[in-house]
């Protein structure tokens, strides 16, 4: 079936609205080629001089012929930002997470995609199985990296039966492909007690170690487990114990790579630490944080992030007295709770009360704030004094939306819970905004920044 790259913006002050492109119209051919994605787009458009072929929404047919600077942008945006299908995922692997979900929600939330171009675009993880030759070569030829790789193990036929997917396993031979071109790339372990810990976690990342050092990050994370697992793999959840015999194991590698190539290369989540009980690592040990998406080093971005605000208010800044609630999942609770301690001998006349929030939508196993739904947020808040305000991480939300996992919207919590809730975004700044009552447009603090005040009605 034809494409249809139907244009859904023309950006002001741009070439495309200077030919009077319209948002309706369609982008066909590119130098007489049509493009088979939004690369192949961008690619053929980099030169001085293109033919733009463009069909109107009255159906007719116009030929711009285009002189412009190399690189420079027509202004098009498209309805299909990736201006192609997206690809799913082949795989059955048996700790996915979308086979644990339960029937009734939105469909989008069962779409598996193994997608080499949304791993750049967006950061999301593919397993190399569903990656053509040719899929290699563009990938390759544009340079699209870093490439984000959930690789779970190095013994091929180990993979084969964690994918379930008897090509998984010399999958990972395209490894060697990309290492040669120089592609940058990322990695993901998500650890199954009896499956990939332990001593293959050991051989998974000595196998790694080759292709440093354009693989330039790994994360290991503990499966997550709901309690929709009926016909599933039977897993065990990471206990205490393992957290912590993982940790020593990927503390000891991350010595021995610091001193070959000056990173650590290898990351235990930040779930991991909690799990064991153990204090998180120190900034530096997280080379950049690269791995934040994956709940790695978010916790100790967070607190350094928050202390470096905390030191740049003034102490009579906020003087009135008023309460606050957090609601926050399992995980990060204690955490969020030793910063609100601090906020309050700071500030005596703020009180902070910090909510853990059990899933019970997924299974108390699920302790992360972003899979928290906005019924198990009224249940178990429904009874409780909240103060003047409720704060709730952004990650609870959908992105650019109101409304959270199981399709409860925003305004029914505040409408059943009778208090405004204001959104924190992921930094420390943030949140001590929120906890004191004020919002900054700067996402970095520097000392004599004065806030804006929020006027909550």
């Amino acid at each position: 079936m034809k494409k249809e790259n139907i244009i859904s913006e023309v950006l002001p002050g741009s070439i495309a609205e200077e030919l009077e492109i319209d948002s309706g119209d369609m982008v066909l051919e590119v130098n007489g080629q049509e493009p088979e994605d939004i690369f192949d787009y961008d690619y053929l458009c980099e030169d001085s001089y293109i033919e733009l072929l463009v069909r109107k929404a009255d159906g007719e047919d116009y030929l711009y012929e285009i002189e412009k600077d190399e690189d420079e942008d027509l202004g098009i945006r498209f309805e299909n930002g990736l201006m192609d299908s997206y690809r799913s995922c082949h795989n059955r692997c048996i700790f996915c997470f979308i086979d644990q979900m339960p029937p009734g929600m939105r469909d989008t939330l069962y779409f598996k995609d193994d997608d080499a171009r949304l791993s750049f675009l967006q950061g999301n993880y593919i397993t190399l199985t569903n990656l053509r030759e040719k899929d290699m070569d563009r990938m390759i030829r544009y340079r699209m990296e870093p490439i984000n790789i959930s690789i779970h193990t190095m013994n091929p036929e180990l993979r084969c039966r964690m994918l379930n997917n008897r090509f998984a396993g010399e999958a990972l031979s395209k490894l060697e492909r990309f290492y040669e071109a120089g592609l940058e790339m990322n990695g993901q372990i998500v650890m199954c007690p009896g499956y990939n810990d332990g001593d293959e976690l050991d051989n998974t990342i000595a196998g790694l170690f080759r292709y440093l050092p354009y693989m330039k990050s790994l994360s290991v994370v503990p499966v997550g487990l709901t309690r929709f697992r009926d016909g599933l793999a039977s897993l065990t959840p990471v206990t205490a114990k393992i957290a912590k015999d993982t940790i020593e194991r990927i503390e000891a590698w991350q010595d021995k790579a610091f001193g070959l190539y000056g990173t650590h290369f290898v990351h235990a989540s930040d779930e991991l630490y909690i799990l064991a009980g153990l204090d998180l690592p120190e900034a530096e040990r997280y080379d950049g944080y690269l791995q934040l998406a994956n709940g790695v080093g978010s916790l100790r971005s967070l607190e350094d992030e928050y202390t470096e605000a905390l030191e740049a208010y003034d102490d009579d800044l906020r003087e009135e007295g008023e309460t606050v609630t957090v609601a926050t999942g399992l995980l990060a609770a204690p955490f969020i709770r030793r910063l609100a301690d601090r906020c309050e001998a700071r500030f005596p006349a703020k009180k902070i009360n910090v909510i853990p929030i059990k899933n019970r939508f997924f299974g108390e196993q699920i302790t992360v704030a972003g899979l928290i739904t906005g019924g198990d947020l009224i249940e178990q808040l429904r009874d409780k004094e909240l103060g003047e305000r409720l704060l709730i991480p952004d990650t609870m939300l959908r992105s650019g939306e109101d409304v959270f996992l199981d399709d409860v919207r925003l305004s029914e919590v505040e409408d059943t819970l009778h208090v405004p809730v204001n959104i924190v975004e992921s930094s420390g700044g943030s949140l001590l905004d929120a906890f004191l009552g004020y919002r900054s447009e700067k996402k970095e603090r520097f000392p004599g920044y004065e806030p804006e005040e929020i006027y909550y009605e």
